[in-house]
């Protein structure tokens, strides 16, 4: 079941199919000034060269924008929502927020992909009646068929050519089926089963075979930190044991933790985490510290995989 359409007056998520840069500035500077003129936070989080371009079209009114790398602290789409829109919205509480934000673009991995469209359908269900606007420009030039078709699917409004329209194929929950595709493992990967007892010989496990593989110090930290969480996860929520496999894949290490549960809340490890919270964080950390998270869960139970380049 779609989810209605936010009130206009509170959320909104347009998707904005640009043509070029002149049409990229004319779809976002004058959003931006609009925010600006009403005493709105407003912030921009694209890829860094759009960064240049706008920050370059709006002159002075450049020095009271937020301005973020997407292409940095939206690596894994995963953290966009808690990491990045979140953050910023809820810096600003009792205020009207506008958000220019661009998660996908030219360059991104057929392996991101599914991630940035599930992350797309998710700010719906993560936003609704909030009082927050956030508009995410897509390079209809760059961008396959494919891709453009599932921006009218995870945004209720689709402008192109200044005109705005109803997206009539606006469907984010078929978007997460969709998208919530089988993980399959390479033949070579290293395995290992454990249960509660084993849960500190598998992080040594996972430790010393991304070690064999080339992986630096700082990254063994986050591997760890990766493998604890997900590990736990398992015995606490996932039939108390799971699968735990990893293997090398070009720069990076890939860990990923298969079981018997099932994962029933696709905001899992996007909410931001309260500093009083007690318990709740696991995936979260997860998000925050890997390059990308795939997840897939059914009926035979949830695999959630992480990518962590090797330095």
């Amino acid at each position: 079941m779609t989810p209605a359409t936010p009130p206009a007056d509170l959320f909104a998520h347009p998707a904005l199919l640009y043509d070029g840069d002149q049409e990229y500035v004319d779809g976002t500077a004058p959003f931006v000034r609009e925010g600006l003129a009403a005493g709105h936070p407003v912030a921009v989080a694209v890829p860094v060269r759009r960064l240049g371009l706008l920050r370059s079209a709006l002159g002075a009114d450049a020095d009271h924008v937020r301005w973020i790398d997407m292409t940095q602290a939206g690596r894994n789409p995963g953290r966009i929502i808690p990491s990045v829109l979140r953050a910023f919205a809820d810096a600003h509480p009792g205020r009207r927020v506008r958000i220019v934000g661009e998660p996908i673009w030219d360059g991104r991995t057929s392996e991101e992909y599914p991630a940035c469209v599930q992350h797309e359908a998710l700010i719906n269900a993560a936003f609704g009646g909030r009082d927050v606007t956030i508009l995410c420009p897509y390079d209809a030039r760059a961008l396959s068929e494919g891709v453009i078709a599932d921006a009218h699917a995870t945004h209720p409004v689709v402008i192109r050519a200044g005109r705005a329209g109803v997206s009539h194929a606006y469907d984010p929950d078929g978007v997460l089926a969709r998208y919530n595709e089988a993980l399959r493992h390479p033949p070579g990967a290293a395995a290992v089963r454990f249960d509660a007892e084993f849960l500190p010989a598998a992080r040594d496990f996972a430790v010393d075979e991304a070690r064999e593989r080339g992986m630096g110090p700082a990254r063994l930290q986050d591997l760890n930190l990766v493998v604890a969480e997900l590990t736990t996860n398992s015995v606490v929520h996932g039939g108390g044991s799971g699968t735990l496999r990893i293997w090398a894949e070009d720069d990076r290490i890939v860990c990923e933790v298969q079981d018997e549960g099932r994962l029933s809340d696709p905001m899992a490890g996007r909410r931001p985490v309260r500093p009083d919270q007690i318990g709740g964080r696991g995936l979260f950390l997860v998000h925050f510290v890997s390059d990308l998270v795939r997840v897939h869960t059914g009926r035979s139970g949830t695999t959630v995989r992480s990518y962590l380049a090797r330095t």
